[in-house]
């Protein structure tokens, strides 16, 4: 996989805009096979900037109501949280 596969997109949120200016943690939507030196690497290829350490879960799809009596499954995703080095920052346009 290249870098562009493993990270999906940076989840913008209230709670990851707060870690990001008091820990400097950012939070990405990884890829659900990606390992956490992939995501690792991935980062840093494509921000480039220094990653000291990466935590992920799986957060599972929920059940919705579709129309009136159909019930359907939204997408189950891999959430990483990705500290940086002091100094460094994503910075989101």
């Amino acid at each position: 996989m290249n870098s562009f596969d493993v990270i999906k997109t940076v989840r913008l949120t209230e709670k990851g805009t707060r870690q990001g200016e008091k820990f400097n943690q950012y939070t990405v939507v990884a890829d659900r096979r990606a390992t956490k030196p992939q995501i690792r690497q991935a980062v840093q290829d494509l921000f480039k900037v220094k990653v000291t350490k990466v935590n992920t879960l799986n957060v599972r799809g929920k059940l919705r109501r579709q129309r009136t009596a159909q019930e359907g499954l939204t997408n189950t995703w891999k959430k990483a949280i990705v500290t940086l080095k002091e100094g460094d920052k994503i910075v989101l346009t």
